[in-house]
């Protein structure tokens, strides 16, 4: 504490003639490391729903998953999440479907995805649907794959990704810190007598 904040907090203790400057820092502390925790278990309890609910391609733990999860809205790439779990990207990508996790990326194809999707839809063979847009087997199953999770995403309502999108998107967490800051604001001021001499 340098000698301008000492002056400042000896007067805020004339002031309120109370010394919980202090106490109300380690409240708000206190009250975001609360937070997180909370944001940790509704996570995991949807993780927890979506997999008794929906079938999953992965053995991965809840952990991992979670991971996934919060690797994801990070903005990680499938290589860093796997890097970090120790585990092959491949696993990654397709824990991330399970979660119903499509990246912007995955859609922004060099063919008619149009096309792609008409053949889709009427149940085509990879091959077939290869054919039109004249890609190779391998781009077609992997964007297959992610018009499947696009699908079964819109099978339960997204109600999922809403759930993780609540709870990680930076907009939301600003929006928690700052009514557990302003909480401790409140909690500071209260009682002080405000006198402004016009």
């Amino acid at each position: 504490m340098n000698e301008k904040t000492a002056e400042l907090r000896d007067i805020f203790m004339e002031v309120t003639d109370d010394d919980t400057i202090t106490e109300t820092q380690e409240e708000t502390r206190g009250s975001l490391a609360e937070d997180e925790q909370e944001i940790t278990e509704k996570l995991r309890g949807a993780i927890e729903r979506m997999r008794d609910d929906l079938p999953f391609d992965t053995d991965l733990s809840i952990d991992e998953y979670e991971s996934v999860v919060r690797g994801f809205y990070d903005d990680n790439g499938d290589t860093a999440i796997a890097d970090r779990l120790a585990i092959d990207k491949e696993t990654v990508l397709d824990a991330r479907h399970d979660l119903h996790l499509v990246r912007d990326a995955e859609l922004d194809v060099a063919f008619d995805d149009e096309r792609f999707r008409e053949l889709y839809t009427a149940d085509e063979s990879i091959a077939e649907i290869a054919s039109a847009p004249e890609i190779d087997d391998e781009t077609a199953r992997e964007f297959r794959a992610v018009l499947e999770t696009q699908m079964a995403n819109r099978r339960v309502n997204g109600r999922y990704t809403d759930e993780f999108e609540e709870l990680l998107t930076d907009a939301d967490l600003e929006e928690r810190t700052e009514d557990v800051t302003e909480s401790g604001l409140d909690e500071a001021t209260e009682g002080m007598e405000t006198n402004v001499s016009m």
